[in-house]
């Protein structure tokens, strides 16, 4: 599994996730500050603070498959200006086919690469490996068409495959207006603890949501309605909730936890669940 910059999860996870280790929900004095872009302010609001540092908040869609033609727009976060759009690229590639995404997402095909990124003066050339077909094409063309115009400077997209330039057609070069699907309400979308290389118990347990989040409830259970025990704090860009446990020696990977919840996102969407999940176990 690919390292990335992102904070996602799983990033989750997935395609996405990072070894965070939580900040205490009660935060410090912020240091730090966090540059959105607009698509990201108009679809998941403010973005939370840092502590430190200069992170951005950006927006990746991902082409549905549920409505063809239709994209949904996820948020993420790097602290590498320098990679915004190549981080933006090869995440949309990877997928999102995790938790409780999976099937939902156009995939392409296996062993699709970014050659490179090119950006001469806002023209920006993408260069895909051989193993991009046209079975999907135009619906990953517009969904990096319009994940790569959020940023700044950025005028035109160019595409080549296999060294061979693409045109894009008129639908893969739309704007937003009735290709975006409005983000439903928050979703879980994993349950993962972390331990260290070669520890035998893990350090904290995370509920990893789609988005930042203010958390209302969390409560973890055993499956026979134990709780577990522990201090919860909140991670990094607040997208998910971190419980220390008071007895780490329980969680083993594919452990079922079941996960009573309840969060509202940063423009107000409410969410609630109680469902049982089957614990993941990464290493740092």
């Amino acid at each position: 599994m690919k390292r990335l910059v992102v904070l996602l999860i799983m990033v989750f996870v997935v395609a996405l996730a990072g070894c965070d280790k939580g900040k205490q929900s009660t935060a410090p004095t912020q240091l730090g500050k966090v540059v959105t872009t607009a698509a990201y302010e108009k679809y998941f609001g403010a973005a939370p603070p840092v502590d430190k540092g200069t992170a951005y908040a950006f927006v990746i869609y991902f082409p549905s498959s549920k409505e063809m033609g239709k994209v949904v727009p996820f948020p993420f976060f790097t602290f590498d200006e320098g990679s915004l759009k190549k981080v933006a690229v090869e995440r949309l590639l990877s997928g999102m086919d995790i938790g409780s995404y999976q099937g939902e997402f156009l995939s392409v095909a296996s062993g699709t690469r970014l050659l490179s990124l090119k950006d001469d003066q806002g023209i920006v050339t993408l260069s895909f490996s051989k193993e991009l077909n046209a079975a999907n094409s135009d619906d990953f063309a517009r969904a990096l068409n319009l994940t790569l115009h959020q940023f700044k400077g950025v005028k035109d997209i160019r595409f080549q495959v296999d060294g061979k330039d693409v045109p894009l057609t008129a639908s893969a070069n739309g704007s937003e207006d009735g290709t975006v699907q409005q983000p439903t309400p928050p979703r879980l979308l994993s349950v993962t603890a972390m331990r260290d290389k070669g520890a035998s118990n893990v350090e904290d347990v995370n509920v990893f949501f789609d988005r930042p989040v203010d958390v209302k409830e969390l409560k973890l259970f055993s499956k026979d309605g134990k709780p577990y025990e522990g201090d919860i704090y909140h991670s990094v860009f607040d997208m998910a909730a971190v419980l220390k446990p008071k007895d780490s020696s329980h969680f083993k990977e594919r452990l079922p936890i079941r996960v009573h919840w309840k969060v509202v996102d940063k423009l107000g969407r409410q969410a609630e669940g109680d469902n049982v999940w089957l614990l993941e176990v990464k290493e740092h």
